[in-house]
Protein backbone atom coordinates (compact mmCIF):
# COMPACT_ATOMS: atom_id res chain seq x y z
CA UNK A 1 0.00 0.00 0.00
CA UNK A 2 1.24 3.49 -0.88
CA UNK A 3 2.28 5.47 2.21
CA UNK A 4 3.88 8.64 0.81
CA UNK A 5 1.65 11.66 0.04
CA UNK A 6 1.73 15.43 -0.28
CA UNK A 7 -1.07 15.82 2.27
CA UNK A 8 -2.70 13.58 4.88
CA UNK A 9 -6.24 14.34 6.06
CA UNK A 10 -7.39 12.63 9.27
CA UNK A 11 -11.17 12.25 9.17
CA UNK A 12 -13.83 11.84 6.48
CA UNK A 13 -16.57 14.29 7.47
CA UNK A 14 -17.49 17.34 5.39
CA UNK A 15 -14.50 19.42 6.46
CA UNK A 16 -11.95 16.68 5.90
CA UNK A 17 -13.33 15.75 2.49
CA UNK A 18 -13.69 19.40 1.45
CA UNK A 19 -10.05 20.04 2.38
CA UNK A 20 -8.87 16.93 0.52
CA UNK A 21 -10.86 17.75 -2.64
CA UNK A 22 -9.66 21.35 -2.76
CA UNK A 23 -6.04 20.33 -2.25
CA UNK A 24 -6.32 17.66 -4.94
CA UNK A 25 -7.75 20.20 -7.36
CA UNK A 26 -4.68 22.31 -6.64
CA UNK A 27 -2.46 19.42 -7.71
CA UNK A 28 -1.54 17.84 -4.39
CA UNK A 29 -1.46 14.07 -3.83
CA UNK A 30 -3.89 13.51 -0.94
CA UNK A 31 -5.06 10.62 1.24
CA UNK A 32 -7.96 10.56 3.72
CA UNK A 33 -7.64 8.31 6.78
CA UNK A 34 -10.80 7.29 8.66
CA UNK A 35 -10.83 5.18 11.84
CA UNK A 36 -14.37 3.83 11.37
CA UNK A 37 -15.33 1.17 8.80
CA UNK A 38 -17.56 3.76 7.10
CA UNK A 39 -16.92 7.30 5.87
CA UNK A 40 -18.95 10.45 6.42
CA UNK A 41 -18.44 11.12 10.12
CA UNK A 42 -20.89 13.36 11.97
CA UNK A 43 -21.82 14.88 8.61
CA UNK A 44 -23.62 11.71 7.52
CA UNK A 45 -25.88 11.90 10.59
CA UNK A 46 -26.57 15.63 10.36
CA UNK A 47 -29.15 17.86 8.72
CA UNK A 48 -26.70 18.71 5.93
CA UNK A 49 -27.36 22.46 6.14
CA UNK A 50 -24.63 25.08 5.60
CA UNK A 51 -24.83 28.67 6.88
CA UNK A 52 -23.20 30.58 4.02
CA UNK A 53 -24.36 34.20 3.92
CA UNK A 54 -24.30 35.95 0.54
CA UNK A 55 -24.04 32.81 -1.59
CA UNK A 56 -25.58 33.04 -5.04
CA UNK A 57 -28.54 31.04 -3.69
CA UNK A 58 -29.06 33.44 -0.81
CA UNK A 59 -28.68 36.58 -2.91
CA UNK A 60 -31.64 35.47 -5.01
CA UNK A 61 -33.76 34.99 -1.89
CA UNK A 62 -32.57 38.07 -0.02
CA UNK A 63 -30.91 40.60 -2.35
CA UNK A 64 -30.89 43.20 0.43
CA UNK A 65 -28.50 41.15 2.59
CA UNK A 66 -25.02 42.64 2.92
CA UNK A 67 -21.52 42.08 4.24
CA UNK A 68 -22.14 44.70 6.91
CA UNK A 69 -25.36 43.00 8.07
CA UNK A 70 -23.61 39.63 8.35
CA UNK A 71 -20.69 41.13 10.26
CA UNK A 72 -23.08 42.95 12.58
CA UNK A 73 -24.99 39.74 13.25
CA UNK A 74 -21.85 37.70 13.90
CA UNK A 75 -20.51 40.37 16.22
CA UNK A 76 -23.78 40.38 18.17
CA UNK A 77 -23.81 36.59 18.34
CA UNK A 78 -20.18 35.89 19.22
CA UNK A 79 -19.67 38.73 21.69
CA UNK A 80 -16.19 38.83 23.20
CA UNK A 81 -15.08 35.95 20.94
CA UNK A 82 -15.66 37.97 17.78
CA UNK A 83 -12.60 37.62 15.51
CA UNK A 84 -12.77 40.25 12.78
CA UNK A 85 -9.98 38.67 10.72
CA UNK A 86 -11.65 35.26 10.73
CA UNK A 87 -15.11 36.71 10.06
CA UNK A 88 -13.83 38.66 7.04
CA UNK A 89 -12.22 35.50 5.71
CA UNK A 90 -15.41 33.48 6.20
CA UNK A 91 -17.71 36.03 4.57
CA UNK A 92 -15.39 36.43 1.59
CA UNK A 93 -14.65 32.76 1.02
CA UNK A 94 -17.96 31.09 1.90
CA UNK A 95 -19.65 32.00 -1.40
CA UNK A 96 -16.45 31.17 -3.30
CA UNK A 97 -16.36 27.75 -1.66
CA UNK A 98 -19.96 27.09 -2.73
CA UNK A 99 -19.24 28.17 -6.30
CA UNK A 100 -16.11 26.02 -6.46
CA UNK A 101 -17.79 22.84 -5.26
CA UNK A 102 -20.87 23.29 -7.44
CA UNK A 103 -18.74 24.02 -10.50
CA UNK A 104 -15.90 21.54 -9.99
CA UNK A 105 -17.44 18.55 -8.16
CA UNK A 106 -20.52 16.40 -7.66
CA UNK A 107 -21.62 18.76 -4.87
CA UNK A 108 -24.86 20.64 -5.43
CA UNK A 109 -26.79 22.82 -3.00
CA UNK A 110 -30.38 24.02 -2.82
CA UNK A 111 -31.75 27.06 -0.98
CA UNK A 112 -33.79 26.68 2.20
CA UNK A 113 -36.39 28.87 3.86
CA UNK A 114 -34.58 28.86 7.22
CA UNK A 115 -34.46 32.17 9.08
CA UNK A 116 -31.46 32.89 11.27
CA UNK A 117 -32.03 31.45 14.74
CA UNK A 118 -32.12 34.99 16.20
CA UNK A 119 -33.63 36.91 13.28
CA UNK A 120 -34.54 39.97 15.35
CA UNK A 121 -30.96 40.46 16.59
CA UNK A 122 -28.91 43.22 14.93
CA UNK A 123 -28.05 42.06 11.41
CA UNK A 124 -30.31 39.00 11.60
CA UNK A 125 -32.15 37.76 8.51
CA UNK A 126 -35.46 36.03 7.90
CA UNK A 127 -34.20 34.11 4.86
CA UNK A 128 -31.26 33.57 2.53
CA UNK A 129 -28.29 32.42 4.61
CA UNK A 130 -28.77 28.66 4.94
CA UNK A 131 -28.36 26.22 2.05
CA UNK A 132 -28.79 22.46 1.94
CA UNK A 133 -27.09 19.58 0.16
CA UNK A 134 -29.26 18.46 -2.74
CA UNK A 135 -30.69 14.91 -2.47
CA UNK A 136 -28.50 12.20 -3.96
CA UNK A 137 -28.81 8.68 -5.32
CA UNK A 138 -25.97 6.85 -3.56
CA UNK A 139 -25.81 4.24 -6.28
CA UNK A 140 -23.50 6.83 -7.80
CA UNK A 141 -20.89 5.66 -5.28
CA UNK A 142 -20.79 2.24 -6.92
CA UNK A 143 -19.08 -0.39 -4.79
CA UNK A 144 -18.30 2.26 -2.16
CA UNK A 145 -22.00 2.72 -1.39
CA UNK A 146 -21.69 0.21 1.43
CA UNK A 147 -18.99 2.35 3.04
CA UNK A 148 -21.22 5.42 3.41
CA UNK A 149 -22.22 5.87 7.04
CA UNK A 150 -25.99 5.27 7.37
CA UNK A 151 -28.21 8.08 8.69
CA UNK A 152 -29.17 8.25 12.35
CA UNK A 153 -31.64 5.42 12.85
CA UNK A 154 -33.85 7.30 15.28
CA UNK A 155 -34.76 10.06 12.80
CA UNK A 156 -35.62 7.80 9.88
CA UNK A 157 -38.83 5.87 9.24
CA UNK A 158 -37.86 2.28 8.40
CA UNK A 159 -34.64 3.78 7.09
CA UNK A 160 -36.30 6.48 4.98
CA UNK A 161 -34.91 10.01 5.31
CA UNK A 162 -36.71 13.35 5.40
CA UNK A 163 -35.75 16.99 4.98
CA UNK A 164 -37.21 19.18 7.71
CA UNK A 165 -36.47 22.25 5.59
CA UNK A 166 -38.88 21.53 2.75
CA UNK A 167 -42.38 20.18 2.09
CA UNK A 168 -41.27 16.53 2.31
CA UNK A 169 -42.01 16.03 6.00
CA UNK A 170 -45.18 18.11 5.85
CA UNK A 171 -46.73 15.55 3.49
CA UNK A 172 -46.20 12.83 6.10
CA UNK A 173 -47.88 14.93 8.79
CA UNK A 174 -50.84 15.49 6.46
CA UNK A 175 -51.09 12.02 4.91
CA UNK A 176 -54.40 11.20 6.65
CA UNK A 177 -55.91 14.62 5.92
CA UNK A 178 -54.96 15.38 2.31
CA UNK A 179 -55.34 13.21 -0.79
CA UNK A 180 -52.33 14.88 -2.43
CA UNK A 181 -50.19 14.17 0.65
CA UNK A 182 -51.49 10.60 0.86
CA UNK A 183 -50.48 9.97 -2.76
CA UNK A 184 -47.09 11.58 -2.18
CA UNK A 185 -46.44 9.42 0.89
CA UNK A 186 -47.63 6.26 -0.86
CA UNK A 187 -45.22 6.83 -3.74
CA UNK A 188 -42.33 7.57 -1.36
CA UNK A 189 -43.03 4.44 0.67
CA UNK A 190 -43.34 2.23 -2.41
CA UNK A 191 -40.03 3.51 -3.79
CA UNK A 192 -38.31 3.14 -0.43
CA UNK A 193 -39.54 -0.42 0.15
CA UNK A 194 -38.19 -1.36 -3.27
CA UNK A 195 -34.81 0.12 -2.33
CA UNK A 196 -34.77 -1.90 0.90
CA UNK A 197 -35.58 -5.09 -0.97
CA UNK A 198 -32.81 -4.57 -3.53
CA UNK A 199 -30.08 -2.72 -1.59
CA UNK A 200 -31.01 -3.28 2.09
CA UNK A 201 -30.81 0.49 2.67
CA UNK A 202 -32.23 3.74 1.32
CA UNK A 203 -30.45 4.85 -1.84
CA UNK A 204 -32.29 8.15 -2.27
CA UNK A 205 -30.69 10.11 0.54
CA UNK A 206 -31.13 13.65 1.83
CA UNK A 207 -29.69 15.98 4.45
CA UNK A 208 -26.25 15.16 5.86
CA UNK A 209 -26.18 11.76 4.22
CA UNK A 210 -26.47 13.48 0.84
CA UNK A 211 -23.74 15.97 1.79
CA UNK A 212 -21.36 13.20 2.85
CA UNK A 213 -22.21 11.08 -0.20
CA UNK A 214 -21.70 13.91 -2.68
CA UNK A 215 -18.37 14.88 -1.13
CA UNK A 216 -17.19 11.26 -1.02
CA UNK A 217 -18.21 10.74 -4.65
CA UNK A 218 -16.25 13.88 -5.59
CA UNK A 219 -13.16 12.67 -3.71
CA UNK A 220 -13.32 9.18 -5.17
CA UNK A 221 -13.78 10.55 -8.69
CA UNK A 222 -10.52 12.45 -8.15
CA UNK A 223 -8.90 9.17 -7.07
CA UNK A 224 -8.36 10.36 -3.52
CA UNK A 225 -8.04 7.20 -1.38
CA UNK A 226 -10.45 7.14 1.58
CA UNK A 227 -8.87 4.49 3.79
CA UNK A 228 -11.46 3.33 6.31
CA UNK A 229 -10.58 1.14 9.32
CA UNK A 230 -7.40 3.23 9.60
CA UNK A 231 -7.07 4.83 13.03
CA UNK A 232 -4.41 7.52 13.34
CA UNK A 233 -2.63 7.25 16.68
CA UNK A 234 -0.11 10.08 16.58
CA UNK A 235 1.41 12.77 14.39
CA UNK A 236 5.03 12.19 13.41
CA UNK A 237 7.37 15.13 13.96
CA UNK A 238 10.77 15.82 12.42
CA UNK A 239 12.35 18.68 14.31
CA UNK A 240 9.37 21.02 14.75
CA UNK A 241 7.49 20.00 11.62
CA UNK A 242 4.68 17.46 11.11
CA UNK A 243 5.88 14.97 8.50
CA UNK A 244 3.31 12.17 8.72
CA UNK A 245 1.22 9.98 11.00
CA UNK A 246 1.35 6.59 12.63
CA UNK A 247 -1.85 4.61 12.06
CA UNK A 248 -3.21 1.17 12.80
CA UNK A 249 -5.75 -0.86 10.91
CA UNK A 250 -6.61 -4.25 9.51
CA UNK A 251 -3.04 -4.62 8.21
CA UNK A 252 -1.45 -3.64 11.51
CA UNK A 253 0.63 -0.56 12.21
CA UNK A 254 1.55 1.69 9.28
CA UNK A 255 3.42 4.96 8.83
CA UNK A 256 2.16 7.52 6.33
CA UNK A 257 4.54 10.31 5.34
CA UNK A 258 3.53 13.74 4.12
CA UNK A 259 5.56 16.32 2.25
CA UNK A 260 3.30 19.30 2.88
CA UNK A 261 1.22 18.69 5.96
CA UNK A 262 -1.21 16.80 8.15
CA UNK A 263 -4.78 18.06 8.53
CA UNK A 264 -6.69 17.04 11.66
CA UNK A 265 -10.43 16.66 10.93
CA UNK A 266 -11.44 13.96 13.41
CA UNK A 267 -14.75 15.41 14.60
CA UNK A 268 -13.99 17.08 17.91
CA UNK A 269 -14.40 15.41 21.31
CA UNK A 270 -18.12 14.67 22.06
CA UNK A 271 -17.24 11.11 23.17
CA UNK A 272 -14.00 11.93 24.99
CA UNK A 273 -15.36 11.21 28.47
CA UNK A 274 -12.45 12.79 30.35
CA UNK A 275 -12.56 16.00 28.36
CA UNK A 276 -16.33 16.50 28.43
CA UNK A 277 -16.27 15.88 32.19
CA UNK A 278 -14.21 19.08 32.40
CA UNK A 279 -15.93 20.99 29.61
CA UNK A 280 -19.67 20.30 30.02
CA UNK A 281 -21.22 21.96 33.11
CA UNK A 282 -23.99 19.40 33.55
CA UNK A 283 -21.49 16.52 33.29
CA UNK A 284 -19.37 18.25 35.94
CA UNK A 285 -22.44 18.00 38.18
CA UNK A 286 -22.66 14.27 37.53
CA UNK A 287 -25.71 14.55 35.28
CA UNK A 288 -26.46 12.38 32.25
CA UNK A 289 -25.29 13.23 28.74
CA UNK A 290 -26.16 11.38 25.53
CA UNK A 291 -24.63 12.35 22.20
CA UNK A 292 -26.04 11.15 18.85
CA UNK A 293 -22.68 11.90 17.19
CA UNK A 294 -20.50 8.97 16.02
CA UNK A 295 -19.01 7.08 18.96
CA UNK A 296 -15.65 7.24 17.21
CA UNK A 297 -15.46 10.99 17.86
CA UNK A 298 -13.31 10.49 20.95
CA UNK A 299 -11.08 13.52 20.62
CA UNK A 300 -8.30 11.88 18.58
CA UNK A 301 -7.44 15.06 16.71
CA UNK A 302 -7.40 17.39 19.71
CA UNK A 303 -5.44 14.87 21.77
CA UNK A 304 -2.79 14.43 19.05
CA UNK A 305 -2.46 18.20 18.67
CA UNK A 306 -2.02 18.67 22.41
CA UNK A 307 0.60 15.91 22.54
CA UNK A 308 2.92 17.94 20.30
CA UNK A 309 2.31 21.39 21.71
CA UNK A 310 -1.07 22.45 20.34
CA UNK A 311 -3.55 24.30 22.56
CA UNK A 312 -7.06 23.03 23.35
CA UNK A 313 -8.61 25.40 25.87
CA UNK A 314 -12.16 25.21 27.18
CA UNK A 315 -13.04 28.86 26.59
CA UNK A 316 -16.67 29.09 25.56
CA UNK A 317 -19.55 29.35 28.01
CA UNK A 318 -21.33 26.82 25.81
CA UNK A 319 -18.57 24.40 24.71
CA UNK A 320 -20.83 22.33 22.46
CA UNK A 321 -23.88 22.58 20.22
CA UNK A 322 -26.52 21.51 22.72
CA UNK A 323 -29.36 19.23 21.69
CA UNK A 324 -32.04 17.92 24.07
CA UNK A 325 -32.37 14.20 23.36
CA UNK A 326 -34.20 11.07 24.45
CA UNK A 327 -32.88 7.56 24.86
CA UNK A 328 -34.63 5.05 22.60
CA UNK A 329 -34.63 1.35 23.45
CA UNK A 330 -34.86 -0.69 20.25
CA UNK A 331 -34.82 -3.98 22.16
CA UNK A 332 -32.30 -6.82 22.18
CA UNK A 333 -29.73 -4.54 23.77
CA UNK A 334 -29.83 -1.92 21.00
CA UNK A 335 -30.15 1.69 22.10
CA UNK A 336 -30.39 4.90 20.07
CA UNK A 337 -30.45 8.63 20.73
CA UNK A 338 -33.27 10.79 19.37
CA UNK A 339 -32.49 14.51 18.83
CA UNK A 340 -35.56 16.68 19.40
CA UNK A 341 -35.44 18.78 16.25
CA UNK A 342 -39.12 19.29 15.44
CA UNK A 343 -41.63 18.48 18.16
CA UNK A 344 -40.82 21.41 20.47
CA UNK A 345 -42.06 23.91 17.89
CA UNK A 346 -45.51 22.40 17.55
CA UNK A 347 -48.62 23.93 19.12
CA UNK A 348 -49.95 22.06 22.14
CA UNK A 349 -46.50 20.84 23.24
CA UNK A 350 -44.76 22.42 26.23
CA UNK A 351 -41.54 21.66 28.11
CA UNK A 352 -41.38 21.48 31.90
CA UNK A 353 -38.85 20.69 34.60
CA UNK A 354 -39.33 18.17 37.40
CA UNK A 355 -41.08 20.99 39.28
CA UNK A 356 -43.76 20.99 36.56
CA UNK A 357 -42.84 24.54 35.58
CA UNK A 358 -41.93 25.84 32.13
CA UNK A 359 -38.53 27.50 31.93
CA UNK A 360 -38.00 28.75 28.36
CA UNK A 361 -39.51 29.34 24.93
CA UNK A 362 -39.75 25.79 23.63
CA UNK A 363 -39.73 27.04 20.02
CA UNK A 364 -36.25 28.51 20.29
CA UNK A 365 -33.36 26.61 18.71
CA UNK A 366 -32.26 23.29 20.17
CA UNK A 367 -29.03 24.92 21.35
CA UNK A 368 -30.84 27.73 23.14
CA UNK A 369 -33.31 25.33 24.76
CA UNK A 370 -30.43 23.08 25.82
CA UNK A 371 -28.52 26.00 27.33
CA UNK A 372 -31.63 27.14 29.18
CA UNK A 373 -32.23 23.59 30.46
CA UNK A 374 -28.67 23.33 31.78
CA UNK A 375 -29.01 26.67 33.56
CA UNK A 376 -32.44 25.86 35.01
CA UNK A 377 -31.21 22.51 36.35
CA UNK A 378 -28.01 23.81 37.95
CA UNK A 379 -29.29 23.30 41.47
CA UNK A 380 -31.25 20.06 41.09
CA UNK A 381 -30.46 16.35 40.86
CA UNK A 382 -30.52 15.98 37.08
CA UNK A 383 -30.43 18.03 33.89
CA UNK A 384 -33.72 17.00 32.33
CA UNK A 385 -37.00 18.29 30.95
CA UNK A 386 -40.27 16.68 29.93
CA UNK A 387 -42.24 17.47 26.79
CA UNK A 388 -45.94 17.30 27.60
CA UNK A 389 -48.94 17.24 25.27
CA UNK A 390 -52.48 15.89 24.96
CA UNK A 391 -53.89 13.18 22.73
CA UNK A 392 -54.80 15.60 19.93
CA UNK A 393 -51.25 16.97 19.63
CA UNK A 394 -49.69 13.51 19.86
CA UNK A 395 -51.91 12.19 17.09
CA UNK A 396 -51.20 15.16 14.86
CA UNK A 397 -47.46 15.66 15.37
CA UNK A 398 -46.05 12.73 17.29
CA UNK A 399 -43.63 13.33 20.17
CA UNK A 400 -39.95 12.51 19.91
CA UNK A 401 -39.53 8.98 18.56
CA UNK A 402 -43.31 8.49 18.73
CA UNK A 403 -44.80 8.90 15.26
CA UNK A 404 -48.11 10.67 14.50
CA UNK A 405 -51.35 8.73 14.03
CA UNK A 406 -52.13 6.25 12.67
CA UNK A 407 -48.82 4.72 13.87
CA UNK A 408 -49.34 2.68 17.07
CA UNK A 409 -47.95 3.93 20.39
CA UNK A 410 -48.52 0.89 22.63
CA UNK A 411 -44.99 -0.50 22.41
CA UNK A 412 -43.41 2.81 23.36
CA UNK A 413 -45.78 3.19 26.31
CA UNK A 414 -44.97 -0.32 27.50
CA UNK A 415 -41.19 0.14 27.30
CA UNK A 416 -41.41 3.43 29.19
CA UNK A 417 -40.33 5.80 26.43
CA UNK A 418 -43.75 7.45 26.29
CA UNK A 419 -45.52 8.14 29.59
CA UNK A 420 -49.34 8.18 29.52
CA UNK A 421 -51.85 9.44 32.07
CA UNK A 422 -55.61 9.84 32.01
CA UNK A 423 -55.19 13.07 33.94
CA UNK A 424 -52.32 15.52 34.34
CA UNK A 425 -51.91 14.37 37.95
CA UNK A 426 -51.64 10.74 36.87
CA UNK A 427 -49.17 11.66 34.12
CA UNK A 428 -47.07 13.62 36.59
CA UNK A 429 -46.99 10.75 39.09
CA UNK A 430 -45.87 8.29 36.43
CA UNK A 431 -43.29 10.64 34.91
CA UNK A 432 -41.76 11.86 38.17
CA UNK A 433 -43.03 15.44 37.78
CA UNK A 434 -44.54 17.53 40.57
CA UNK A 435 -48.27 17.14 39.99
CA UNK A 436 -49.40 20.45 41.50
CA UNK A 437 -46.75 22.31 39.54
CA UNK A 438 -47.73 20.69 36.25
CA UNK A 439 -51.44 21.28 36.76
CA UNK A 440 -50.85 24.95 37.59
CA UNK A 441 -48.51 25.37 34.62
CA UNK A 442 -51.07 23.95 32.18
CA UNK A 443 -53.83 26.15 33.64
CA UNK A 444 -51.66 29.24 33.28
CA UNK A 445 -50.54 28.26 29.78
CA UNK A 446 -54.05 27.41 28.57
CA UNK A 447 -55.53 30.69 29.77
CA UNK A 448 -53.52 32.54 27.09
CA UNK A 449 -53.05 29.69 24.60
CA UNK A 450 -56.75 29.69 23.66
CA UNK A 451 -56.02 33.11 22.11
CA UNK A 452 -52.74 31.94 20.57
CA UNK A 453 -50.69 33.92 23.08
CA UNK A 454 -47.71 33.06 25.28
CA UNK A 455 -46.90 36.12 27.38
CA UNK A 456 -44.66 34.06 29.69
CA UNK A 457 -42.07 33.12 27.04
CA UNK A 458 -43.18 34.61 23.72
CA UNK A 459 -43.53 31.49 21.59
CA UNK A 460 -44.16 32.33 17.96
CA UNK A 461 -42.78 35.85 18.33
CA UNK A 462 -40.19 35.56 15.54
CA UNK A 463 -39.83 33.93 12.13
CA UNK A 464 -37.60 31.14 13.38
CA UNK A 465 -40.08 30.11 16.10
CA UNK A 466 -42.75 29.86 13.45
CA UNK A 467 -40.68 28.14 10.75
CA UNK A 468 -41.01 24.58 12.05
CA UNK A 469 -44.41 25.06 13.71
CA UNK A 470 -47.86 24.42 12.19
CA UNK A 471 -48.98 27.19 9.81
CA UNK A 472 -52.54 25.85 9.95
CA UNK A 473 -52.76 26.69 13.65
CA UNK A 474 -54.20 30.19 13.89
CA UNK A 475 -53.41 32.81 15.03
CA UNK A 476 -50.10 31.47 16.42
CA UNK A 477 -48.54 28.42 14.74
CA UNK A 478 -46.58 27.60 17.92
CA UNK A 479 -49.35 27.82 20.52
CA UNK A 480 -52.45 25.74 21.25
CA UNK A 481 -54.03 24.70 24.56
CA UNK A 482 -53.46 21.32 26.20
CA UNK A 483 -57.02 20.22 26.98
CA UNK A 484 -58.26 16.68 26.54
CA UNK A 485 -56.70 13.59 28.07
CA UNK A 486 -55.13 11.19 27.92
CA UNK A 487 -51.95 13.21 28.34
CA UNK A 488 -48.44 12.22 27.33
CA UNK A 489 -44.83 13.02 28.20
CA UNK A 490 -41.31 12.06 27.17
CA UNK A 491 -38.21 12.77 29.25
CA UNK A 492 -35.33 14.65 27.60
CA UNK A 493 -31.74 14.86 28.81
CA UNK A 494 -28.83 16.85 27.44
CA UNK A 495 -27.03 15.84 24.29
CA UNK A 496 -24.91 17.59 21.67
CA UNK A 497 -24.38 17.78 17.92
CA UNK A 498 -20.64 18.32 18.28
CA UNK A 499 -18.13 20.42 20.18
CA UNK A 500 -17.47 24.15 19.75
CA UNK A 501 -14.26 24.35 21.76
CA UNK A 502 -11.26 22.87 19.99
CA UNK A 503 -7.73 23.40 18.78
CA UNK A 504 -6.47 26.98 18.64
CA UNK A 505 -5.52 27.83 15.06
CA UNK A 506 -4.63 30.73 12.84
CA UNK A 507 -7.28 31.93 10.40
CA UNK A 508 -5.87 29.60 7.73
CA UNK A 509 -5.96 26.61 10.07
CA UNK A 510 -2.36 26.34 11.32
CA UNK A 511 -2.25 24.65 14.74
CA UNK A 512 -0.75 27.15 17.18
CA UNK A 513 1.40 26.70 20.26
CA UNK A 514 0.71 28.56 23.49
CA UNK A 515 3.13 31.30 22.38
CA UNK A 516 1.16 31.79 19.13
CA UNK A 517 3.71 30.24 16.78
CA UNK A 518 2.47 27.59 14.33
CA UNK A 519 3.51 23.94 14.47
CA UNK A 520 4.97 23.49 11.01
CA UNK A 521 2.87 21.37 8.68
CA UNK A 522 0.03 20.75 11.19
CA UNK A 523 -3.48 22.04 10.51
CA UNK A 524 -6.96 21.60 11.99
CA UNK A 525 -10.36 21.91 10.32
CA UNK A 526 -13.94 21.00 11.16
CA UNK A 527 -14.91 20.39 14.77
CA UNK A 528 -11.28 19.76 15.70
CA UNK A 529 -10.76 23.51 15.23
CA UNK A 530 -12.30 25.94 17.73
CA UNK A 531 -15.55 27.34 16.30
CA UNK A 532 -15.67 30.84 14.84
CA UNK A 533 -19.07 31.22 16.53
CA UNK A 534 -17.63 31.42 20.04
CA UNK A 535 -20.01 28.88 21.55
CA UNK A 536 -23.18 30.37 20.11
CA UNK A 537 -25.55 28.97 17.46
CA UNK A 538 -26.74 31.80 15.21
CA UNK A 539 -28.40 29.81 12.43
CA UNK A 540 -29.03 26.53 10.66
CA UNK A 541 -25.75 25.16 9.33
CA UNK A 542 -23.27 27.19 11.41
CA UNK A 543 -21.15 24.07 11.80
CA UNK A 544 -20.93 22.83 8.20
CA UNK A 545 -20.83 26.28 6.62
CA UNK A 546 -17.75 27.63 8.42
CA UNK A 547 -16.17 24.16 8.56
CA UNK A 548 -16.26 23.64 4.80
CA UNK A 549 -15.26 27.25 4.14
CA UNK A 550 -12.18 27.13 6.36
CA UNK A 551 -11.29 23.66 5.04
CA UNK A 552 -11.28 25.24 1.57
CA UNK A 553 -9.14 28.13 2.84
CA UNK A 554 -6.73 25.77 4.63
CA UNK A 555 -6.27 23.63 1.52
CA UNK A 556 -5.46 26.68 -0.59
CA UNK A 557 -2.97 27.89 2.02
CA UNK A 558 -1.22 24.50 2.03
CA UNK A 559 -1.14 24.41 -1.76
CA UNK A 560 0.20 27.96 -1.93
CA UNK A 561 3.02 27.08 0.46
CA UNK A 562 3.74 23.95 -1.56
CA UNK A 563 3.91 26.01 -4.74
CA UNK A 564 1.13 23.98 -6.34
CA UNK A 565 -0.57 25.31 -9.44
CA UNK A 566 -4.13 24.50 -10.37
CA UNK A 567 -7.34 25.80 -11.85
CA UNK A 568 -8.39 27.25 -8.50
CA UNK A 569 -5.00 28.75 -7.56
CA UNK A 570 -5.23 31.89 -5.51
CA UNK A 571 -3.67 33.36 -2.40
CA UNK A 572 -5.31 33.31 1.03
CA UNK A 573 -2.81 34.00 3.80
CA UNK A 574 -2.78 35.67 7.15
CA UNK A 575 -0.82 38.55 5.63
CA UNK A 576 -3.35 39.28 2.85
CA UNK A 577 -6.90 38.52 3.87
CA UNK A 578 -9.87 39.60 1.79
CA UNK A 579 -11.85 42.52 3.17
Amino acid sequence: MKADYDLIVVGSGAAGLACAITAKKRGLDVVVLEKEPVFGGTTALSGGVLWIPLSHHGRKQNPADSVEAVRTYMQAETGRFYDDEAVKCFIENGPKMVDFFERQTEMQFIPTLYPDYHPTAPGGADIGRSILAAPYDIRGLGKDMVRLKPPLRTITFIGMMFNSSNADLKHFFRATKSLASFVYVAKRLASHLKELAVYRRAVQVTSGNALAARLAKSALDLRIPILTNTAVERVLIDGEHAVGVLASGTNGEQRFSSRHGVVLAAGGFPHDLKRIAKAYPHVQRGHQHLSPTPKGNTGDGVNMAEAIGGVVDIRFQEPAAWMPVTRVDFGKGEVGVFPHLLDRYKPGVIGVLASGRRFTNESNSYHDVGAAMAKACAGVDETAMWLVCDKAALSKYGLGYVKPAPMPIGGLVRNGYLVEGRTLAELAARAGIDAAGLEQTVRDYNRDAVRGEDPAFGRGSNSFNRYLADPEQKPNPCVAPIEQGPFYAVKLVMGDLGTFDGITTSVVGEVLRRDGTPIGGLYAVGNDRASIMGGNYPGAGITHGPNMTFAYVTAHHIADRAGAKGAEARQVTRERLPV
